[in-house]
């Protein structure tokens, strides 16, 4: 793209012809005169504050011609603004305006001066709903890029904490910042990253996170564990930030992803650590063995109702008639399994005044007739309700689905081939483990394999934090 001219006018035709100030209304062009001299100023209405550009009026309008520097480095110092950077081409000037900075075009400097006075509407600092403590701080991430990278910077204080920013795009040049501690985390990885997101060919990021992870990830998608941990809680990423991992956000999501991640990475919670050691142990074990059952119990009972004649005296209560009801008990979890999700896409699309009592509808009523018409059997539900809580013991949505989907292979092989289908239920699950990678390359399961005592101990109990010097 050509370079600026010396003319504060010419400079703003050619502008115009690219973000056509005509045809956009809250794109405003301001001509004044400071200093003797013609001055035009290109910005987006919404992205500045008013009493901002009328300080910033004020301050040039009343600079006189004696004040007036020869120098573009001098015209810098007289900007009454702490961010001010000379552009010297109209693609960055373009993409500044674009992104809401103030550029400025004086006569006789063949350089925009792009003032970073912007103001991104945002809602307020909150704790987000899907990652709630019990205890600890109430702050979350919001949309704004700068203030995320604040709510995080507040927690680290070292000089050697650092946050690269980067776009991706060619139509939206979407904002996306590296944070880490320079020598905690892997520079190859982190240089391997930047990589993938310079050589990026979209045109737009439109779902955000998702999309980034979209290209950034290379391999096959049929594993169904999830090779990066998202979360939107400050906390979590300046702790993940201090164990050496690299944390990246992305303008316009509430959330950021941190990686390199395990398995065991992906389990942790922030409650583990908002509590003494034996109440976090406590926690944590509690929510490992609850999501533990809500893989296994449907398999289990199914298999257990295929071979009856193995069920010890004391656990005879789990076998059920399969005649009492019409509808094959595997068919039966495989329908409350699609069921449950309707339910769940039911309660995030209805309004928040109609959710409960239509939740109450739906999982009392229906399933009290669907028991009363003979299609499913009381235990069937009971047990999927339970599995549905279990689900939600997870903060990890795609943690929570990679354990549904090998719940419903489970049930599937086991329905049709007994004990031989549940032993190649696990050893495939087992296989998706073993050979699923993080997206440096290295071992999902670690601390396991390659083994590492301490670390694994680290990774299953909450430790104290710590030590007297």
């Amino acid at each position: 793209m050509q370079k600026l001219k010396n003319t504060a006018s010419e400079n703003a035709r050619i502008l115009a012809q690219y973000i056509n100030p005509e045809e956009n209304f809250d794109v405003i062009n301001k001509t004044i005169t400071m200093g003797g001299r013609h001055a035009e100023f290109f910005f987006i209405d919404g992205f500045v504050k008013d009493d901002i550009m009328e300080k910033l009026m004020e301050a040039f309008i009343a600079i006189s011609e004696k004040d007036m520097p020869k120098k573009a480095e001098g015209m810098i110092d007289l900007i009454p603004y702490v961010e001010v950077n000379p552009r010297e081409d109209f693609e960055t000037v373009v993409k500044d305006v674009l992104m809401g900075m103030v550029c400025m075009f004086v006569d006789g400097f063949a350089t925009c001066f792009s003032i970073d006075c912007r103001t991104y509407p945002a809602r307020n600092v909150s704790e987000p709903w899907k990652n709630r403590v019990l205890r600890g701080s109430r702050d979350g991430f919001v949309e704004t890029i700068v203030s995320n990278v604040t709510l995080i910077r507040r927690r680290i204080r070292t000089p050697d904490f650092c946050v690269e920013m980067t776009s991706a795009g060619t139509m939206s040049k979407t904002d996306i910042a590296f944070a880490y501690i320079k020598g905690k985390c892997d520079m190859k990885l982190l240089a391997e990253l930047k990589k993938r997101v310079n050589n990026i060919d979209v045109e737009a990021l439109t779902m955000n996170i998702e999309s980034l992870v979209e290209v950034l990830l290379k391999g096959s998608y049929l594993n169904p564990f999830p090779k990066f941990k998202y979360s939107e809680r400050p906390d979590t990423a300046a702790a993940a930030i201090y164990d050496g991992n690299i944390v990246i956000l992305v303008d316009n999501s509430p959330a950021v992803i941190i990686v390199p991640t395990s398995i065991f990475d992906i389990c942790e919670e922030a409650d583990d650590y908002y509590f003494p050691p034996l109440i976090g142990n406590y926690i944590k074990i509690t929510r490992f063995f609850i999501s533990l059952f809500s893989l296994y119990l449907t398999p289990v009972w199914v298999l257990l109702l295929a071979n009856p004649q193995v069920v010890p005296a004391w656990l005879r209560f789990v076998l059920v008639d399969e005649g009492a009801s019409t509808v094959p008990i595997v068919l039966q979890l495989i329908i409350l399994e699609f069921c449950i999700d309707g339910l769940r896409l039911a309660a995030v699309n209805t309004p928040t005044l109609l959710s409960t009592p239509l939740s109450v509808i739906a999982g009392i009523v229906v399933g009290e007739y669907a028991v009363s018409s003979g299609w499913f059997c009381p235990e069937s539900m009971l047990y999927m309700a339970f599995v549905t809580i279990g689900t939600y013991t997870q903060a990890s949505y795609e943690l929570g689905y990679a354990i549904k989907f090998f719940r419903m292979v489970f049930v599937i092989l086991c329905g049709f081939f007994s004990i031989w289908g549940f032993i190649a239920g696990n050893v495939f699950m087992l296989l998706c483990l073993i050979f699923n990678r993080t997206i440096s390359g290295k071992s999902y399961i670690y601390p396991l394999f390659p083994f590492d005592g301490k670390m694994l101990l680290r990774k299953l109990f909450r430790l104290r934090l710590g030590k007297e010097k």
